[in-house]
């Protein structure tokens, strides 16, 4: 079989294998961290926090750090403080010159703004740290904490909690870039998918159970389940694979006896450039009025929005995610920069005028792609809304749709692609019999 022949392939080329596998320890590395729970803690006391962490942004935290939020692991905060200072810098860039000359310095503009980026996650952690910290003394009883029973007063003891938590982030962020230098994929991608993947086996064992446990036709709705479910991650991969080609002609230039240019390439814009960050901001945006529901005139504004199901709660994250959609599309392609550096180039689109024309008309195909694709994205972020009404359980329905679906999708065709690159380079065939993996741009 090519599947086979293909897997012998990948472990014949050595510097592949020994890729694979440094990746393997290093994410077996990051689940063994995420169940070693904060020193001083009793982790029998903690059923109350991973109830709380099961829905909402609590949820969302809980989801990308594997469940070692709700376990009060080391890596409790996980990547999101990276995350977050990498949008934020991303952002920057848009707004601020200092950042923009950054970001157009090549190379070692790239290493400065990862410095940044570093030190921001730091300022950030700063302020989850002590919050997390409060956090737990909500959700669990004080009898828990047998540090401070012990004599520690609670100051001190949330002082070096802080400090793990900080610590134990960034030791994720670390095993990340080495995953990205010497493994295999992108590093903190693969953190977060595998997070995702954790929750996978439990999730499928309660919706079998619950299935097969019913009289009344249990096995044919959990097959209907799994075929919808496949035609979900079809939907999904062309999604992240669909791209809009605009053609681009480059000028005949003679240097010496030889001719340069004169060749055509093309300009991919994706169907949805922004990946999963709109779902992300529209599911953070959609909390504001639960932290105010102590107030009485929010507290039917509060209602409605707690009702993941709801009519309302799904117009408004749907509305929310078109809007970030075209938000983070036109923060991160600059029409402007590409049609100037297609004029430095000598190159052009065809029957379209180099400078403020190609840039007009860049903008324009931009904004007619985004159309179908934020209205994709809408429709995938609410499926699991949709699952949930028809029976699914809550922690399987998140697998049709939103943050968890689009990372395992973009993440494992990245991971693929480079497999496959590694192939080619070794004169062996790709991991699809016809046709080559397109990956996506990274988180």
């Amino acid at each position: 079989m090519k599947l086979i022949q293909t897997i012998k392939n990948i472990f014949k080329i050595e510097e592949l294998r020994k890729r694979i596998v440094y990746t393997i320890i290093l994410l077996v590395v990051y689940r063994l961290g995420s169940f070693v729970v904060l020193p001083g803690i009793n982790g029998a006391d903690l059923g109350s926090l991973e109830k709380s962490a099961s829905e909402g942004l609590l949820g969302l935290l809980n989801m990308f750090s594997g469940g070692a939020f709700g376990n009060a692991s080391i890596f409790a905060l996980g990547v999101m403080p990276y995350i977050s200072a990498s949008i934020v810098i991303q952002l920057l860039g848009v707004f601020i010159p200092y950042f923009k000359k950054l970001q157009m310095e090549g190379e070692s503009g790239r290493r400065k703004m990862n410095q940044l980026t570093r030190y921001l996650t730091i300022a950030i952690l700063c302020i989850q740290g002590p919050a997390y910290m409060a956090n737990l003394h909500n959700q669990i009883p004080m009898s828990s904490f047998t540090a401070i029973n012990a004599g520690w007063s609670a100051w001190a003891y949330n002082l070096v909690s802080t400090i793990i938590l900080i610590g134990g982030t960034m030791f994720v962020m670390w095993l990340g870039e080495r995953i990205t230098d010497r493994g295999i994929g992108n590093g903190i991608s693969l953190i977060i998918m595998v997070g995702i993947i954790a929750r996978l086996p439990y999730a499928l064992y309660v919706e079998c159970s619950t299935k097969l446990g019913a009289t009344n036709g249990g096995l044919l709705l959990l097959i209907i389940e799994f075929v919808f479910l496949f035609f979900v991650f079809v939907a999904a991969i062309a999604l992240v694979q669909a791209t809009r080609k605009i053609p681009v002609q480059y000028a005949k230039r003679m240097i010496g006896n030889k001719q340069y240019g004169g060749v055509r390439q093309y300009i991919p814009l994706k169907l949805n450039a922004a990946n999963v960050m709109p779902i992300i901001f529209a599911q953070a945006l959609m909390l504001f009025p639960l932290i105010f529901s102590q107030f009485n005139a929010t507290r039917g504004l509060a209602a409605t929005f707690s009702n993941f199901t709801g009519f309302w709660y799904n117009f408004v994250f749907a509305f929310l995610v078109i809007a970030f959609t075209y938000f983070y599309t036109a923060v991160i392609i600059n029409p402007t920069m590409m049609a100037e550096d297609m004029k430095k180039n000598g190159g052009f689109i065809p029957g379209v005028k180099p400078g403020k024309s190609t840039m007009e008309y860049i903008d324009g195909v931009m904004s007619r792609v985004t159309l179908p694709g934020s209205i994709f994205l809408a429709a995938i972020a609410i499926l699991p809304a949709f699952a949930m009404i028809l029976g699914v359980n809550n922690q399987f329905a998140s697998f049709y749709g939103g943050t968890s679906l689009l990372i395992l999708v973009g993440v494992v065709l990245d991971t693929l692609q480079q497999i496959e690159s590694h192939l080619l380079m070794r004169h062996y065939d790709g991991l699809m019999k016809t046709g080559r993996l397109k990956g996506r741009a990274g988180m």
